[in-house]
């Protein structure tokens, strides 16, 4: 089990459930533009959202950004410290930051001394990209070895300054690279794990990078928060990052929908009915699994673990709970699916 740190009112690490974070891409001294994206995130399901402070306009936002957001907010740092210092004066509630880009040793116990006064933790953050030349021709690359350790170099550099609140990352834009690194880097420290599969790429081949790249981790039982990182608007991301930790039963929320991949059997639109629940019951944030099953064939047996599903038939078919045939509906596909929205409703308000 990693140790646990504080991000406001959250717990990361030690145990607890796998925080879902995301990134805000919009200017960040626009407080208007990025607070409606920190909401609409929050929204989608993360727990917390990271924004970039690059210059002091944006450290001063900070302040702005933390009294309207729902979340606890993270501020990403680079190359110089003292914008860090300012976002933690500010009431950031997380740092990332690389330690060897921020000036030298005096300045990284400077701003490890103010985290450790605003009990802020700090995440490291390596990407195979900025890792140390020494260390590339050491490995003859980014290897996972060589992303591992120049992370726990980085820790290393805050430990010397007495601070321990550490959060490590150590992304690729290789899913296998990824996993790997990840894989050492639990063996190796009781730090807690930011997992994600960097620059992935546009939501579809990003999304599948990401879900093989994170979900191999965390079936492992490593990572204690996740980022699905994708090109462009970043609220799929969230979406994307609570589907993977559905898929393991990690954490539950809203509609996880179970649908056939239909035959020539079916006989109700699956495909039209099943984008018609997600889309209809996406305001839903109580954990149900809604099943859609082409025939009554094998529609029940198929989808007894969902909590309520339907099965089609001729001229309408069967609305099942629990695997049980609870009743038959007649009517066309549209009525049916009008029964299980209905149903639905009435399971998640009772």
């Amino acid at each position: 089990m990693t140790r646990e740190v504080q991000i406001g009112r959250l717990k990361l690490g030690g145990g607890s459930p796998v925080l879902v974070q995301s990134m805000t891409n919009t200017d960040t001294r626009d407080t208007d533009s990025t607070l409606r994206q920190i909401r609409a995130l929050a929204e989608a399901g993360c727990d917390l959202v990271r924004v970039s402070v690059y210059d002091e306009a944006c450290a001063e936002a900070v302040r702005t950004l933390v009294d309207g957001s729902p979340v606890p907010l993270v501020a990403d740092i680079h190359f110089d410290h003292r914008l860090a210092i300012r976002s933690a004066e500010n009431g950031i509630a997380k740092l990332r930051i690389n330690p060897g880009n921020i000036g030298g040793e005096a300045k990284v116990r400077e701003l490890a001394d103010c985290a450790k006064a605003h009990h802020i933790p700090i995440r490291i953050g390596v990407n195979s990209g900025s890792v140390e030349k020494d260390l590339l021709a050491k490995y003859g690359g980014p290897t996972a070895e060589c992303l591992v350790e120049s992370a726990l170099g980085h820790a290393r550099m805050l430990e010397k300054a007495g601070f321990e609140d550490i959060v490590l990352s150590m992304k690729s834009s290789s899913v296998k690279l990824t996993i790997d690194a990840y894989r050492l880097a639990h063996e190796r420290t009781g730090y807690p794990l930011h997992v994600g599969v960097t620059e992935a790429g546009l939501p579809g081949q990003g999304t599948v990078k990401s879900a093989i790249g994170i979900g191999a981790l965390l079936a492992d039982g490593i990572g204690d928060t996740i980022r699905v990182s994708l090109s462009g608007d970043p609220v799929p991301e969230a979406k994307a990052a609570w589907d993977i930790l559905r898929a393991l039963d990690l954490r539950v929320r809203g509609v996880q929908l179970i649908a056939c991949p239909t035959c020539g059997r079916t006989c109700i639109p699956v495909a039209r009915i099943g984008k018609r629940i997600e889309e209809e019951l996406s305001d839903i944030r109580v954990p149900i699994k809604v099943a859609v099953m082409g025939c009554i064939v094998n529609g029940l047996g198929e989808g007894k673990e969902a909590d309520v599903g339907i099965a089609g038939g001729k001229n309408g078919g069967v609305l099942f709970v629990k695997g049980q045939e609870n009743r038959r509906v007649e009517g066309d596909s549209d009525e049916l699916a009008n029964q299980l929205i209905a149903e639905v409703r009435r399971m998640v308000n009772q």
